[in-house]
């Protein structure tokens, strides 16, 4: 095969792929024809052409089926190149939206992907997976009331980077508020109650909320305080 085929807009097959590559998991055909509308029959023979379209060209990337799914993977070819480039990111300095994504999930773990976006304003799928992958966040369970959307918190490596004996030894977050309004902002928020109203409500407040803490240092700083050596610039938004 010369090379892969060229798709035309609103294809089938450059849908999955889209949804492919924001899948931390592998996925059934079955989930994504739910989310592509199509047949289950046409997904599945879809995921099978891409598969095998991948393979004839030699790609880089393989789709692959594993755990009733599909899942995209690293040529096996390139794994010794692709194993030291992520093992590298260990060494680089937490970015800035790294650093802010770390402090909500440290300070009001376990929370999930939407609370993050809550508290932060912005997408941080990207944020946390690159977190996962450097040992800093994990998966802890699952929220029941909001669709099994997965919990994240923190690990013994996010502890053992910052120098802290446990998640106790966190600095208060209270310390860092500009004034009192922020400081009852920031009690509220930690005690769980004004999450759920914040996820229900979406966007309405978000930009309120950004502009309480705007004037003042962040959660972010707060972990830095923590532990400085890991505060600095690396990979942004991803």
């Amino acid at each position: 095969m010369a090379g892969l085929e060229r798709l035309g807009d609103g294809s089938l097959k450059g849908l999955l792929e889209a949804l492919l590559l924001v899948s931390d998991d592998s996925v059934s055909a079955t989930d994504l024809a739910k989310a592509t509308g199509a047949a289950p029959g046409d997904v599945a023979s879809a995921l099978a052409e891409l598969s095998a379209e991948y393979a004839d060209a030699n790609r880089g990337f393989q789709l692959r089926e594993v755990a009733g799914g599909w899942r995209l993977f690293t040529h096996p070819a390139f794994h010794d190149q692709v194993a030291d480039y992520v093992l590298s990111w260990d060494q680089r300095r937490l970015s800035q939206a790294a650093l802010e994504t770390l402090a909500v999930v440290a300070y009001h773990q376990p929370v999930s992907r939407d609370g993050v976006r809550a508290v932060r304003g912005v997408n941080s799928d990207g944020v946390i997976a690159s977190l996962r992958e450097k040992g800093l966040v994990r998966e802890v369970g699952r929220d029941a009331e909001h669709g099994q959307a997965v919990l994240f918190g923190t690990t013994r490596a996010f502890l053992e980077r910052f120098g802290l004996r446990s998640i106790h030894d966190l600095p208060p977050l209270e310390d860092f508020a500009p004034d009192e309004q922020s400081k009852r902002f920031i009690r509220e928020r930690l005690s769980g109650r004004s999450l759920e109203s914040t996820l229900e409500e979406a966007s309405d407040d978000i930009d309120d909320e950004r502009d309480l803490l705007g004037d003042g240092p962040d959660a972010g700083e707060a972990v830095a305080e923590a532990g400085p050596e890991a505060a600095g610039g690396g990979r942004g938004d991803e």
